[in-house]
């Protein structure tokens, strides 16, 4: 979704803007990185007074989360700003790939239309989050008031100013001001998140595209003569370039997303095990609700980034089945060699990783599931003994 990118203040073809355009997009993500990480500091300092005043410790881990997930939306966003330029040329690219194949298959069809399907699944998700976030305070104020019969102010985040945010001087504007912070939070992971599915996705396309193409490089019945063994190479040598492309793409991937993974999947467990924390713990019901929503996207966030990338890794590693379907023994020993190194190659899986320390893939959702699981257990241990 193109708005996505208008909020958050970077552009995906950043190369085709003139200087007055980029100067426009460039004051938009500056404006909203000092909105957002003027919060974290704000929810940071409000950690550090909690502990010197004595909070409890279930209080003190409201605050956890929420600065997680705004340092994930910064350094998504900030890696995003910085390879502007590598993202531009990518998207060109894949375009370039995309126009070779002009046939409407049902291969394209039927990822584009699953593709879409999560945006829009993943945009209610992340609107529902947005719209919890909003109107908790009111439901407090509302519960407050009806209970004792006197007016409390309440604000969705805990967040520590130079002056009294629960003023109705300040609130209206604080309110205003902590409700745009979440929304870029939302924005900024999602643009990364997006443009990440997307890339997946078309690459996945090309892959299945090469399978179809390999498994049918052969069309003859019978041992091939000498000028269909000619024509035959000259396929070979294309799939190979193909193969190369897809390959280097990939690898181009890896360096836009992987330093952003790697944080992506440590704050992943912290922010799961938190968020699992506080759900267990709070009495209030309204926190519990946020904080319910608040599990629910961070585990959707990070399965979606797992599941897309083990589908381009799957899909990379179809390519050795394909080779072995085709009907490689109606050809020559040469082209049966360079078929056999096609396939050698594609056991070697094009993959993401978080850095290098982890590929990203379901395997590694689920260790993120069972970090999480461990240090909920050790959280609670540490709660019910104090």
């Amino acid at each position: 979704p193109i708005f996505v990118f208008t909020i958050s203040g970077i552009s995906y073809k950043i190369k085709k803007l003139n200087t007055k355009e980029k100067l426009k997009v460039r004051s938009i993500y500056y404006f909203n990185f000092i909105s957002v990480n003027s919060d974290v500091l704000g929810a940071i300092y409000c950690f550090i007074d909690g502990i010197q005043s004595g909070k409890t410790f279930v209080e003190l881990t409201y605050i956890a989360p929420c600065v997680t997930f705004a340092v994930l939306c910064s350094l998504k966003a900030f890696f995003m700003f910085l390879y502007e330029d590598q993202i531009s040329d990518f998207i060109d690219q894949l375009r370039d790939l995309d126009s070779k194949r002009t046939d409407e298959s049902d291969i394209k069809r039927s990822e584009t239309n699953f593709l879409h399907a999560i945006f829009k699944a993943s945009n209610i998700i992340n609107f529902m989050l947005l719209v919890t976030f909003s109107i908790s305070p009111f439901i407090s104020i509302t519960y407050k008031y009806v209970k004792t019969g006197e007016i409390e102010l309440f604000l969705p985040l805990l967040i520590k100013y130079p002056f009294d945010s629960y003023d109705i001087k300040y609130w209206p504007y604080v309110y205003v001001h902590q409700f745009w912070s979440v929304v870029l939070v939302i924005v900024n992971i999602s643009v990364s998140d997006y443009l990440l599915f997307l890339f997946c996705t078309y690459i996945r396309i090309q892959f299945r595209f090469l399978q179809q193409d390999i498994k049918e490089i052969v069309t003859s019945n019978k041992q091939l003569t000498e000028p269909e063994l000619v024509v035959l190479q000259e396929k070979i040598v294309n799939i190979v370039k193909w193969h190369q492309e897809l390959i280097r793409l990939t690898n181009s991937m890896e360096y836009i997303y992987s330093k952003s993974t790697l944080y992506n999947f440590v704050s992943s467990s912290i922010l799961i095990c938190f968020t699992g924390f506080n759900v267990v713990t709070i009495q209030n019901v309204e926190f519990t609700v946020v904080f319910l929503s608040f599990l629910s996207t961070s585990l959707i966030q990070i399965f979606s980034l797992c599941f897309f990338a083990d589908l381009l890794m799957e899909s990379s590693m179809q390519i050795r089945n394909a080779v072995y379907e085709s009907k490689w023994y109606y050809t020559n020993t040469k082209a049966a060699k360079s078929l056999l190194i096609i396939q050698i190659r594609a056991e070697n899986p094009c993959k993401l990783t978080a850095f290098g320390f982890s590929d990203v893939n379901l395997t590694a959702f689920m260790s993120i599931l069972s970090s999480a699981w461990s240090y909920f257990a050790l959280l609670k241990t540490i709660y019910s003994e104090g």
